[in-house]
């Protein structure tokens, strides 16, 4: 597989394989209507993206376009919410400070960094759209990673969950699934990328991913084929965010045994238990209407916005009343840097 000089050849090449489009910050809080529905405050703090009919319960039966009146997404019809935990730096005195975002290249502006957001049709180095997918589905939602991994092993049940240590903001080679151990000069990209085969039937599943599937062999890159337990082939979705470590880069700051000094909102210090989260928004057939058009970003008969009117979408009204970006002695939900 060919995935990080595909990355550098889709940015500047013509393909028609994938949409990319960039959402702006829509909330920064600890909720999470999917893994923690109704709790308030939810255990760790998350960034959302998205349509602004976000809320603390989001009902699988909830019209989410209909009832949201903007989105920071760049696709103005999508109303689906995407969202991961935040990133923090931990000081050689044992506080936390919260790591900035940044938007990705071609997305300048962008409230608070957000995210870049993929569906793919294809593999991304093919130039051609080839496949048939299936878009998901109203009320479908789904969570990739585990939140306890603080091993290798315990991290490969979910594949490509990865850190790219950027020296430009083009960077894209040599992806790691724990956090980069030396300092980034521009940031720390995070690359999530969301399993492929549905069984067809279940919109959730206890686990929020058990009614999903990585292909019976090889990889949605690789077009290795779903199993029968999961036959309908969705596109891949993918998300990229890029943390503002370059703040941070002072090794005077570091743990003074040289280890890596970032931390996971929920304590993980190890970078293994990347994870991230997906409600399905979309008004009406508009996202299968542009996963069977053959483009890349901007596609034929699709709704868009600027960034300036993404960013007129975000900021929801505080819930949770709580200092999440000061120097801090311990995380938001009294998490502290777990190594094991």
């Amino acid at each position: 597989m060919h995935w990080n000089a595909a990355i550098i050849f889709a940015l500047t090449a013509p393909v028609t394989a994938l949409i990319r489009f960039q959402c702006s910050q829509l909330v920064t809080q600890r909720l999470d209507p999917l893994v923690s529905p109704g709790i308030v405050p939810s255990p760790h703090v998350h960034q959302i993206v998205g349509g602004d009919s976000f809320n603390i319960t989001m009902d699988p039966k909830k019209d989410m376009p209909g009832e949201s009146t903007c989105t920071t997404c760049q696709f103005s019809e999508d109303f689906s919410n995407y969202w991961t935990a935040i990133l923090y730096f931990r000081a050689r005195n044992g506080t936390y400070k919260r790591v900035p975002q940044l938007a990705n290249s071609g997305f300048a502006g962008a409230t608070g960094g957000g995210m870049t957001v993929y569906y793919m049709q294809d593999p991304l180095y093919d130039q051609q759209q080839k496949s048939k997918v299936t878009a998901f589905q109203p009320g479908f939602r789904m969570f990739v990673g585990d939140i306890a991994a603080r091993t290798k092993a315990q991290a490969s049940k979910f594949r490509q969950l990865t850190y790219t240590c950027l020296e430009t903001m083009g960077s894209r080679d040599h992806e790691t699934v724990a956090f980069p151990s030396h300092a980034c000069k521009v940031g720390i990209m995070t690359s999530l990328r969301f399993p492929t085969c549905w069984d067809g039937v279940n919109l959730d599943s206890p686990d929020h991913n058990s009614h999903m599937a990585y292909p019976e062999s090889g990889t949605f890159e690789s077009a290795g084929p779903c199993p029968a337990s999961h036959p309908v082939r969705t596109s891949q979705l993918m998300y990229e965010v890029i943390w503002d470590t370059s703040k941070f880069n002072n090794k005077e700051d570091w743990p003074e045994d040289g280890s890596q000094p970032f931390v996971w909102s929920f304590g993980d210090a190890t970078g293994f238990a990347n994870h991230g989260d997906y409600l399905f928004g979309w008004k009406n057939d508009a996202l299968q209407k542009i996963l069977d058009t053959p483009c890349y970003v901007n596609c034929n008969g699709a709704k868009t916005q600027t960034v300036a009117e993404m960013n007129k979408c975000a900021g929801l009204p505080e819930v949770v009343h709580e200092d999440i970006d000061g120097w801090l002695t311990e995380l938001p939900g009294g998490h502290q840097a777990q190594y094991n």
